[in-house]
């Protein structure tokens, strides 16, 4: 087994190489004058089973060409299987025609990534889970929700409601709290435009209720605070969200630190940048033993879903 880092998240790659007791293999990817990217394998990955880890956050399109040259570099160094480790899948939003002549990009990426030569794919809560299908090799689906319900168990011991901030949310709201013995809320959201919405009401019992919102991205933050305060003027009691990928784009964590939300737990699925670490509201969990155990199990032919069962 061969672990390759891009550039994207090198701090969660060490961790994944740390569990699995696997050096990273030695490699360059810079930019050239022009900002071209180049890559280039310093080892022998001839007949190797190679894991690229690369998520397709911002800057999305760069990380997307690093992870496809990385992939082409080693499929022409004869590597004998490549498995794409994208903990955040870039472009996962756009998986849907929204109008009479707007692209499905989420299918063309995926298109781009089998045909760079990817042998399977492994990646962390998709944003639509239609998105598996988009790919024409096997993919993984992984799923942070372990790794929140054991820290919600933690910090959290009664009274609690978890919410789900729209209607395409609520089947991991309903998982954690069935797994919890927990009530579920949901938000009637609008969204006028991309990136903006609108509270509508709320669906359920939230007074005097530790709420805990559930989410897969917070972006700007928007409909994460505008939740937060629907579910306040409700009475909820306190309110915390659990969100897998922290995008964190436009001014969200100033949104986030003046919204009634007294802690925002994300994954480090995308490398939090220093702001986020200073963030007093804002906690990290780390995904690296889950992504870890599961391209320990890949690369050994066992069964990935028993991890979740």
């Amino acid at each position: 087994m061969k672990l390759v880092a891009c550039n994207s998240n090198i701090a969660l790659a060490e961790s994944i190489a740390k569990k699995l007791k696997k050096p990273l293999c030695k490699s360059i990817i810079k930019r050239f004058a022009d900002m071209e990217i180049f890559v280039e394998i310093l080892e022998n990955v001839r007949g190797e089973d190679v894991f690229v880890i690369q998520s397709t956050s911002y800057p999305a399109n760069d990380n997307l060409m690093e992870l496809l040259i990385t992939i082409d570099a080693l499929k022409r160094g004869s590597a004998k299987r490549i498995t794409a480790v994208i903990p955040y899948f870039g472009y996962a939003r756009q998986d849907r025609k929204t109008g009479p002549r707007t692209p499905i990009t989420a299918k063309l990426v995926s298109n781009l990534i089998t045909n760079a030569g990817v042998d399977r794919v492994l990646t962390l809560d998709l944003h639509a889970g239609q998105i598996q299908g988009f790919f024409d090799i096997p993919t993984d689906n992984l799923y942070s929700s372990p790794i929140f319900i054991r820290d919600i168990k933690k910090n959290y011991k009664k009274n609690i409601t978890f919410v789900s901030p729209d209607v395409g949310g609520i089947t991991i709201a309903r998982d954690i709290a069935a797994q919890l013995k927990s009530d579920i809320a949901i938000m009637d959201k609008r969204r006028a435009e991309p990136g903006k919405s609108e509270i509508m009401n709320v669906i359920g019992n939230v007074k005097n209720k530790t709420c805990i919102i559930i989410d897969d991205i917070v972006d700007s933050a928007g409909t994460l605070c505008n939740a937060a305060k629907a579910i306040k003027k409700k009475g909820a009691k306190d309110i915390a969200a659990y969100i897998t990928h922290g995008v964190f784009s436009d001014k969200a964590i100033a949104r986030i630190s003046k919204s009634p939300i007294k802690k925002l737990v994300v994954t480090d699925s995308i490398e939090p940048i220093q702001s986020i670490k200073n963030s007093t509201k804002i906690n990290i969990l780390s995904v690296a033993h889950l992504l870890s155990e599961a391209i320990k199990r890949i690369s050994s032919e066992k069964s990935v879903s028993v991890l979740f069962d």
